[in-house]
């Protein structure tokens, strides 16, 4: 591939060249030139784009699409067509479909449909035989095929000795485990924080502690047993000081946050829509500014929009009945910049590359190509024509975003919406 991007400002604090406007050479999918300008005597095409920013490549942690088995909600090729879209270059797909993704061969069928798109797409294997939590899936032969961590998508495993066992196995061969933070016997049949709110509405309630005493469960594990451990999307401030608290231990943890944990609270669920029905549940103001304040101190390592599509059916009932989750790719850039400084918004969606086996290619002369376009000054009512998914199940519908990406460029090919 060979082009010119022309006056783009780059936000890469990796980069010789952060936060200033250059146009980029780049020939055979390698940055070859960065200067202030340059010429084109080989008439290579040429992006120009109002305000246009590039960073390194944005990476999403937590992804689900669908397929196999859920089509409907999700193909593959649509889901990375979204991801590209909306300035992700490389996403992790959860063990979220039917059947569950528990083998090597399961690993090597989803490689093979993202194979040759432009976004590139690690699995995350099942840690349990289809999901049941009762034994090990095969973890070795799943890495070995490309899985990059292993996890039961938004179910914990209730067994400490598999868990144990989960992390020494996983040790010998640097594998990453995933465990979803709630221990199910104390969150029971509760569909939304436990707090005033559902007390007002009259809807049971998932009580803090049900996440917290996962999480503190796990991390004494963790620290008897050695291993990696991530814990996707806390949601409460005893969880972020728990984590901190493990790490202030040198435990090797990391952990993650949905971005629309970051920007709504239970009070959103006063109207009973579907669409904010998510697990974690949305929590408390106090909650959420100790979330951000942990994204900030990097104590939560990394966000996610945790991307979960689901067709109508499943969110067009009544509360209790609903399925949990929430589209959030096309809204993920828009959402945090509405939180945070542009220069952190970047550095969110490029963490978490390191933790998940994941290259960083800064915006340098001599890397490969894999940047993210984009302009952060758009202002604009995020609606059902921001949504490239096939589903349209999205929390952050009808709410005042700020930045768009344009799409993204890697070597093999590249998106853009313009």
């Amino acid at each position: 591939m060979n082009l010119i991007i022309k006056s783009a400002t780059i936000i890469d604090s990796k980069s010789e060249f952060h936060d200033t406007t250059q146009d980029i050479l780049i020939e055979k999918g390698v940055i070859s030139k960065i200067s202030k300008s340059i010429k084109n005597p080989n008439n290579y095409r040429e992006i120009k784009l109002d305000n246009l920013h590039v960073s390194q490549g944005w990476f999403d942690s937590s992804v689900s699409f669908g397929e196999p088995g859920f089509e409907e909600r999700e193909t593959i090729e649509n889901g990375l067509k979204t991801a590209g879209y909306s300035g992700f270059t490389a996403v992790a797909l959860n063990a979220n479909s039917h059947p569950i993704i528990d083998t090597s061969s399961d690993i090597a069928f989803v490689k093979g449909k993202a194979n040759g798109h432009p976004v590139k797409l690690i699995p995350i294997g099942a840690l349990t035989k289809e999901s049941k939590g009762e034994h090990l899936a095969e973890l070795f032969d799943m890495q070995n095929t490309g899985a990059i961590a292993f996890g039961d998508y938004k179910k914990s495993i209730k067994n400490p000795n598999l868990m144990k066992i989960a992390l020494q196995y996983a040790d010998t061969f640097g594998g990453l485990i995933c465990s979803f933070p709630q221990e199910d016997a104390i969150a029971g049949s509760g569909v939304m924080n436990e707090e005033f709110m559902s007390t007002k509405i009259g809807l049971k309630g998932i009580p803090n502690l049900a996440e917290e005493l996962q999480i503190a469960r796990d991390l004494y594990i963790l620290e008897y047993a050695g291993g990696k451990l991530h814990i996707p999307t806390v949601s409460t401030a005893r969880s972020v000081e728990l984590i901190k608290k493990a790490k202030q231990k040198k435990l090797n943890v990391s952990c993650s946050v949905a971005i629309h944990n970051l920007c709504y609270t239970d009070s959103t669920l006063e109207d009973f829509n579907t669409y904010h029905k998510v697990l974690p549940p949305l929590r408390t103001q106090k909650d959420v500014d100790t979330l951000i304040n942990g994204v900030k101190d990097g104590t939560i390592d990394m966000v996610t929009s945790d991307h979960t599509p689901l067709d109508i059916e499943r969110k067009k009932v009544e509360f209790d009945y609903a399925d949990y989750g929430t589209i959030g790719l096309e809204s993920a850039f828009g959402a945090l910049q509405t939180i945070f400084s542009l220069k952190k918004t970047i550095e969110l969606l490029t963490k978490g590359k390191e933790r998940f086996g994941l290259e960083s290619s800064p915006i340098s002369i001599g890397n490969k190509l894999n940047i993210t376009m984009f302009n952060p000054k758009i202002k604009y009512i995020f609606s059902t024509n921001d949504i490239v998914s096939k589903s349209r199940n999205a929390i952050f519908e009808n709410a005042k975003l700020k930045g768009k990406a344009y799409g993204i460029l890697t070597n093999k090919s590249f998106l853009s919406l313009n």
